[in-house]
């Protein structure tokens, strides 16, 4: 089975504009993810609608593909990029990492990739809730899996409910699941998402997946012990240089 990461970026961003080009120990955010992507995957491509982001990748000698502005989401762009090289390019599965995650590990992009047997249609990551306040963040999504390790139901609440305990005790009582937000689909199952339309569960949770469940698709998971930094805020940048700083003391 042939794999290839695309990396959607865009530079327009309420909280942090041009983020995919902020500078983090003097490189761009973004060649961080394609070079951290490539250490997994020999086929690494950038998807962008913006020229300076599709500069910058040239510059630093990746490979970049510029699509759509209208594109709602990175789902989107990341399809439109694989209908435009899958007439250059034989691959059967795309991975699709978000360009503002910078500390993507190949480890995690292999994990995605030993997903697919001949019945996996879409594949994310998942990690074991260690915190109560992680726990009931409703920014932090939630998921349950079932005895195949497949999704069930994504959630910001935490889910499942645990009857008659405190909820300090809920850790004690059973195992929760993160979701860490990186896919892999298989190549035609890509393009059939971005043609289905928002669903209810979708619009009530903000959670993009779920429309996927809601039209019968399985999502296989697998578990990292590796939370990801995202690049969201001009904080979100300090963090992650404050970060690198410790790595490397």
């Amino acid at each position: 089975m042939k794999f290839i990461t695309i990396i959607p970026a865009r530079f327009q961003s309420t909280r942090f504009p041009g983020k995919p080009l902020a500078i983090l120990n003097n490189k761009p955010v973004i060649q961080w993810v394609y070079e951290n992507a490539a250490k997994a995957l020999d086929e690494v491509w950038a998807a962008t609608d913006d020229d300076r982001i599709f500069k910058a990748v040239q510059d630093f000698g990746g490979k970049a593909i510029k699509t759509s502005k209208n594109h709602r989401s990175g789902t989107d762009r990341c399809a439109e990029a694989a209908r435009i090289l899958s007439e250059k390019i034989d691959f059967d599965v795309v991975i699709n990492i978000q360009g503002d995650e910078p500390f993507v590990t190949a480890k995690q992009i292999e994990q995605l990739a030993s997903c697919f047997n001949n019945d996996t249609e879409i594949a994310t990551l998942i990690k074991k809730i260690e915190t109560t306040d992680e726990l009931f963040n409703p920014n932090r999504p939630k998921v349950v899996i079932d005895k195949e390790e497949n999704a069930m139901y994504f959630s910001r609440s935490p889910i499942p409910f645990v009857r008659g305990e405190k909820e300090n005790d809920w850790l004690i009582a059973g195992t929760f699941w993160a979701h860490v937000g990186m896919y892999a689909y298989r190549k035609n199952v890509l393009q059939e998402i971005t043609r289905l339309s928002p669903g209810k569960l979708e619009r009530m949770e903000a959670l993009e997946q779920l429309r996927w469940l809601e039209n019968g698709l399985k999502i296989k998971t697998a578990v990292t012990e590796h939370q990801s930094i995202g690049i969201d805020t001009p904080e979100d940048l300090e963090n992650a240089v404050q970060l690198l700083k410790e790595k490397f003391v």
